[in-house]
Order: C-alpha cells, then sequence, then structure tokens
C-alpha cells in the first residue's frame, strides 16, 4: 500500500461510505448486522457515518458477515487499515502550539495503564529535567514556558500506582550532550533517581558488545490500543492491532539488551562522572 499522508483523515470517509454501501447492497440493516456481528447497533450506526473509525478486527467481522469476499474486500481492508493511521506532523503541531500536544499526552496517558518507551536518540520529557525539556524545543520559535511547564507537569504520571512504566533507552538517547557537561550529568542522575520509583523499569541499553538489531525509530506503546512512532518531521499514530503487536514484539526483543536496576544505576553513575570530569 503506498502511505499518502493526505489521504489519511478521508480515508475514514471513504471506509465509512464502503461498508455502509455493502450493507445496503447485501439488503441488511444496522440491527441486523449488528446483532450478526455481537456489536451494538449504535456502533455499527457510528463506524457507517465516520463517527467511529473500526478496527482491523472489525471490518473483517463486518466483511465476512455480509459475504464480501475477493478483491472488493481486500480494497475495504486497505482503506481500514489506513483509517486506523494517523499522522501529525511538527508544523502542525507548532501552529496549533506544543502546549496543545502536552494537553493531548495528558489525556493519553489518563486512560492508559502500561507503557512502553523505546528511545532511540534522545531523553522523553517523563524522565527530563527542565534544562533539558527547555533545551529539546530551543528551536522553535515563541515564548514556550507554558509548554515547557506542562511537560514537567506530566512527569506527575509516573508516580500513579495504577500504572506501569518501562522506558529503554540506547546509550546514545541518554549520554547525546544536548546540554553542558554539568546539566547532562544532572539528567543521568535523574534518570538514576527515576528508575527507584517501583512502578517504573528503566533499562539501558549499552554500545557494547554485539547487538544484531537495527532500531530505526523512537516510537511509545500504550497498552495494546496504539503506537506511536516518531521521524524528523511528524509522528505516525497507528491503531491496527497488527502494527502495535509488531512494535511490542520490537520492545521486547531490545529490552534484553537492556541492563536494569542497580546495573543500569552504575552505568549511569560512570557517565555522569565522566561528564563532570
Amino acid at each position: 500500500m503506498t502511505f499518502e499522508p493526505e489521504r489519511l483523515g478521508q480515508s475514514r470517509s471513504d471506509l465509512a461510505e464502503a461498508l455502509r454501501d455493502q450493507r445496503r447492497r447485501a439488503g441488511r440493516t444496522q440491527t441486523w448486522l449488528a446483532r450478526r456481528c455481537a456489536m451494538s447497533q449504535t456502533k455499527i450506526s457510528n463506524i457507517e457515518s465516520g463517527k467511529l473509525t473500526p478496527t482491523i478486527v472489525d471490518v473483517e467481522l463486518i466483511l465476512e458477515t455480509l459475504g464480501v469476499t475477493g478483491p472488493l474486500a481486500t480494497r475495504v481492508l486497505t482503506l481500514a487499515r489506513t483509517a486506523n493511521t494517523e499522522w501529525q506532523d511538527n508544523w502542525s503541531s507548532r501552529r496549533r502550539g506544543l502546549d496543545k500536544k502536552q494537553n493531548e499526552l495528558a489525556r493519553l496517558e489518563s486512560i492508559t495503564t502500561e507503557f512502553r518507551f523505546f528511545l532511540l536518540s534522545m531523553i522523553t520529557g517523563l524522565l527530563a529535567t527542565p534544562e533539558y525539556v527547555t533545551a529539546s524545543i530551543a528551536d522553535v520559535p515563541g515564548d514556550q514556558s507554558k509548554t515547557v511547564a506542562k511537560k514537567l507537569e506530566r512527569q506527575n504520571v509516573l508516580y500513579d500506582a495504577s500504572k506501569s512504566f518501562t522506558f529503554l533507552l540506547t546509550e546514545q538517547a541518554a549520554r547525546w550532550p544536548l546540554l553542558q557537561p554539568m546539566a547532562m550529568a544532572m539528567q543521568l542522575d535523574r534518570l538514576a533517581s527515576v528508575s527507584r520509583i517501583p512502578n517504573v523499569r528503566l533499562g539501558i541499553i549499552p554500545l557494547s558488545g554485539c547487538i544484531p538489531e537495527g532500531p530505526l525509530s523512537t516510537f511509545t506503546i500504550y497498552d495494546r490500543r496504539l503506537a506511536t512512532v516518531e521521524t524528523g518531521t511528524g509522528a505516525l499514530i497507528l491503531r491496527d492491532h497488527r502494527d502495535v503487536t509488531a512494535y511490542r514484539a520490537d520492545f521486547d526483543r531490545y529490552e534484553k539488551y537492556a541492563l536494569f536496576g542497580e546495573e543500569a544505576r552504575e552505568k549511569l553513575a560512570e557517565w555522569s562522572a565522566a561528564c563532570r570530569r
């Protein structure tokens, strides 16, 4: 499937129209389809009106129930996969205001129980010192004090005992010199401190030995609900269960190379001492 960012939003309405047309061609009512698919009539109505984006599993079940097969089913499933993918470009986020993005992340974090962060090249805001947060958005014009404050406020979620967090940081992510050496030492100390929070697992992947894996991007997994994949110009939001499952599998593989607990804190202390020297 060709990836066209400008089509992502339109695909939702296309999918809704396609599913509605197939039901009507089959001569079935929403009530009949809902009963056969073990869904509510309201859910079917919301899917067909474009108010609700169905999962791939939902679409497969609807097509099977309506007897839709062959190239037509493939086309509708392609629409479903695209509809479950969202592109958020950095320029749009900056135009709206980065503080708005922080509000969106806070809402997502409030409904998530299990978090998995794979950090390839930089430290995420939940783990960052105020100096690191400020430096990470230094290239954004204007007063970003509100964004910095909201990023730091979001860190309170780490102390919610009902949630669990696993952070995997490559050595490059932990040591990338975004700040002056003394400030970087304080950032590394912050990582060690966060690693002691009971519901937080913080792993460090040293750039030594042999790691026969080739990670391409920073990504975050929220429960089994969605995965976000960061690029230089924006982020992909993936809701297809196959995509989320694939990233969970990647995460599990990378986790095998990570140091946790005292081993991780010893490595962080070593790097912090090197900054101070």
